[in-house]
């Protein structure tokens, strides 16, 4: 732990949140590969549906069985592990002969995903102070955001290459590595190990997340250790009375995160691109910019993200991105697809981005992390992460069934609805977090319950 301790906290929060990028990009990077994979190894439309959608499987499959572990293990440690399983599956998935292999290997790279979103938000969450807690934990959605800006960059690079789609693949095992050795020298998260009874080495991390300010260690100490003490009960307790407001959160900000239609629109993106008139090259650089535009507008987020409640982001992410699909389906529905109706289309697009990478996009993540109790968190992230990669799934799974049954333009309308509905679940259910530590928060969650009593 001496170590660990005389790491900048810049470097800490950067190695805690790589984790994200290979989640960006090894989700992102198959849309590109797959161009080439079922050229070359003759695939039907069926094998390679699994090719993309195997990731989604080691996903759910990873944050069910693997996420929880953390737990028992300790945040740091479940790290180490999932950086083992990235490079594994990436090595794996840039070498493999044929199909089934490399349908292992993407599952096995799922795994590694599901890990990370169930594991990073909150260890991040849980190494920061409470007024820079959103923007610390946000760190994961900008390192996913730029994990598929490099996917984007990276099939780019490669296309010209023959077997470029393995060195698409094989690419991520680089950062797998290097998040592998980061991880080394990372502290364990403070809350672990009050758990464990390692009561010097936490006030030791604590001392490095409050600049040695003695008197704010000693009180969130003292605030942990009270925590703490409870028992860990597993599903009878997410399940039960007191962590129920959190896990109506946890479920909720997870499927409406993804029924709201933000993967459907990016995947979109480039044919409406080519509608403008684009080539097909020109539109895989369009879809660069893209990815740059999701990186900033994400970055502007994480800055403001301790400065504007987390309930006001939701509301005004899913209002401006409700309008932004009305107006796409609009133009998509009743213009008859002229030029001016495409460009329209491209505009609305990109103000659905904006507003999706700058609110619901990073604050589901960081809210998950925060809103369940000590003794279950990694219980509770894990299974809220399960939710959110089960719907990612549904939708990407039937999407391409409802664009033939309704058509694009009315498809994006119901899209946009359940934007507006998701308004009216956050004014309902969802509780402030910002600026109040995760003891705090537990607190007020096990009060509400006994007052209710």
């Amino acid at each position: 732990m001496n170590t660990t301790r005389k790491l900048p906290k810049g470097v800490v929060y950067f190695f805690g949140a790589l984790g994200g990028l290979l989640f960006g990009y090894d989700t992102g990077v198959i849309s590109g590969a797959i161009l080439f994979i079922q050229d070359q190894m003759n695939l039907g439309a069926w094998q390679q549906g699994w090719v993309v959608s195997a990731v989604l499987l080691g996903a759910v499959l990873g944050a069910a069985f693997i996420g929880p572990m953390s737990d028992k293990l300790g945040r740091r440690k479940l790290l180490l592990i999932a950086a083992v399983i990235f490079t594994l599956g990436a090595l794996g998935s840039g070498l493999s002969p044929e199909f089934w292999t490399l349908i292992i290997s993407r599952i096995v790279l799922g795994l590694a995903v599901g890990v990370a979103s169930a594991l990073i938000p909150t260890y991040l969450g849980e190494l920061s102070q409470a007024s820079k807690r959103g923007t610390v934990s946000g760190l994961f959605q900008l390192m996913v955001m730029t994990g598929i800006l490099l996917a984007y960059i990276t099939n780019y690079t490669f296309s010209f290459m023959v077997h470029g789609w393995r060195w698409m693949l094989g690419f991520a095992a680089l950062p797998a590595i290097i998040l592998f050795l980061g991880g080394l020298f990372l502290p364990e998260s403070p809350r672990f190990l009050v758990r464990t009874g390692d009561l010097d080495a936490a006030k030791g991390v604590l001392a490095q997340i409050y600049d040695n300010d003695q008197a704010k260690v000693a009180q969130e100490l003292h605030e942990i250790e009270g925590q703490a003490k409870l028992e860990n009960k597993g599903f009878a307790e997410l399940f039960g009375p007191t962590v129920r407001p959190a896990l109506v959160i946890g479920i909720g900000l997870a499927i409406f995160q993804q029924v709201m239609g933000c993967n459907t629109v990016l995947y979109y993106a480039p044919t409406i691109f080519t509608d403008v008139g684009f080539g097909v090259s020109a539109a895989l650089i369009a879809h660069i910019g893209i990815g740059i535009f999701n990186v900033i507008v994400t970055a502007v987020a994480i800055a403001i993200m301790d400065k504007v409640d987390r309930r006001t982001m939701l509301i005004v992410g899913a209002v401006g991105m409700g309008v932004s699909l009305f107006v796409m389906s609009f133009a998509m529905k009743f213009s008859g697809g002229s030029h001016t109706a495409a460009i329209v289309c491209v505009i609305a697009l990109t103000v659905y981005i904006a507003f999706f990478s700058g609110t619901w996009g990073p604050v589901m993540w960081i809210m998950i992390g925060e809103v369940f109790p000590l003794n279950i968190r990694g219980l509770g992230t894990s299974f809220s992460s399960v939710i959110n990669w089960a719907a990612n799934a549904a939708v990407s799974l039937t999407f391409p069934y409802l664009l033939n049954l309704f058509g694009t333009g009315s498809l994006f309308i119901g899209y946009g609805v359940i934007c507006i509905a998701s308004v009216w679940f956050v004014a309902k259910y969802v509780f402030e977090t910002r600026n109040r530590s995760l003891e705090e928060i537990e607190t007020s969650l096990r009060a509400r319950v006994a007052k209710a009593a």
